[in-house]
């Protein structure tokens, strides 16, 4: 069948637009989708400020615009031929972006949100490539509503670092994968969406736990909601002392390792591109300790220092990860699907005519993640504001009300009643 969609399309730096447009027939390796929401991305933000720069968007983007949006989920409507016996119109699904596959726009790093003109997140349908399906870039969701599959794309970028974390074997050179079971872990600048979303699949993780984790930052504000997010009793239940440390005056280091009785920390993850935070990081790296720069620049001469003394004589390392891959993200779906609500990373909810200038001023924006509903019209409005908005529109008001009885965060039910009412 043939559809329309409206949907948001790059077509060079910072110009971005909202249009309606036909989509051709799907083909026999392909499927035609509706996306529900989708959860907006700083790298979305670097992508429309990089235009034809970014190294995922084709050079001939100002000829043939891309659909952006790369954290998204929905059901198909449509399934060629192809793939009949694996997928069925109303499967709810997700998207894993990090194709890796030469068949793409701009090669293996081909992504959708980045590189195609008929799929990303901002859009109301799509049509999912052929290069996606043979790539088992398609992933199934079975869990309840729509939002926790949105955000499994940033849950699995999480998951993939703790797994790219390592640590060598004294007297042989055999490298154990993930992070430390019962060390010392510290998340600097750990409270961004991202922060947030490591805090909570390490202490509901089944494998692999740290005995110490320390949560870092400067603001104290963002520090306190993360408290009640992700609370000191709960991770205690799982065997994991939880801590959120200020490190906005005093000396960082020496707070950091007064915590941990001296012992320095076998694996630190770096969630903003600061050098200062950077060498916080490798001054409390333990012997063998794992440094994950996980914060991705946008500068390319961006630098700090490192103690290559350390290198050598404490087998010190950095790894840096950028995206998940598939099992990361089948991962994230499973927890899911068994109850780890995401739903502490969302802060503000709109429309998807609310995605060009969300894009584009995201950095300014507070909070954390922002959740774009396609098929609905509404300004991007924080969470905590739906009370105050509700004297003048009682959809805001009912939406108040359900989130307040599931302690402030965004959830199914209210997306359930968003749906039903937009």
């Amino acid at each position: 069948m043939k559809m329309k969609t409206r949907a948001v399309r790059l077509y060079g730096k910072k110009d971005l637009r909202l249009e309606e447009f036909e989509l051709p027939e799907i083909k026999d390796d392909e499927i035609l989708a509706k996306v529900v929401c989708d959860s907006i991305c700083m790298s979305s933000y670097k992508a429309a400020n990089q235009g034809a720069d970014h190294k995922r968007i084709p050079g001939d983007v100002a000829e043939n615009p891309i659909i952006i949006g790369h954290e998204f989920a929905g059901e198909l409507i449509e399934v060629g031929g192809k793939w009949a016996n694996q997928f069925k119109a109303g499967d709810k699904f997700s998207i894993q972006p990090a194709l890796n596959y030469e068949k793409g726009p701009v090669g293996i790093l081909s992504a959708p949100g980045y590189s195609y003109k008929y799929i990303g997140g901002d859009a109301t349908y799509v049509i999912i490539p052929g290069e996606v399906m043979e790539n088992d870039c398609l992933l199934a969701y079975k869990g309840e509503g729509f939002y926790p599959a949105s955000l499994s794309e940033p849950l699995s970028c999480v998951i993939g670092a703790m797994h790219a974390n390592y640590h060598t074997t004294p007297g042989s050179y055999i490298h154990k994968m993930d992070v430390m079971q019962g060390g010392n872990m510290a998340l600097l600048a750990g409270v961004g969406p991202m922060g947030l979303a490591a805090i909570n699949y390490i202490i509901n993780r089944k494998d692999i736990q740290p005995k110490l984790l320390v949560v870092t930052d400067i603001d104290q504000t963002r520090l306190d909601r993360a408290a009640t997010l992700y609370k000191v009793d709960d991770a205690a239940k799982n065997g994991i002392k939880l801590v959120y440390l200020n490190t906005g005056k005093g000396d960082a280091v020496k707070e950091l390792m007064d915590l941990s009785n001296g012992k320095a920390y076998d694996d630190v993850f770096v969630f903003a591109p600061v050098a200062p935070v950077i060498e916080q990081a490798d001054a409390i790296l333990a012997q063998d300790g794992c440094l994950n720069f996980f914060a991705g620049p946008s500068n390319p001469e961006f630098s700090a220092k490192f103690n290559f003394y350390n290198v050598h004589y404490k087998t010190t390392h950095v790894v840096g990860t950028s995206g998940g891959n598939n099992d990361d993200m089948v991962e994230a779906l499973e927890y899911m699907a068994e109850g780890l609500d995401p739903a502490g990373l969302v802060t503000h909810i709109g429309g998807l005519n609310a995605v060009i200038e969300t894009t584009l001023n995201l950095p300014n924006i507070p909070g954390g993640k922002k959740l774009i509903y396609n098929h609905i019209e509404m300004p991007l409005t924080a969470i905590t504001d739906f009370e105050a908005k509700g004297k003048e529109n009682p959809l805001f008001g009912e939406l108040h009300n359900i989130c307040t009885r599931h302690n402030g965060l965004w959830n199914v039910e209210a997306e359930n009643y968003l749906l039903s009412k937009m």
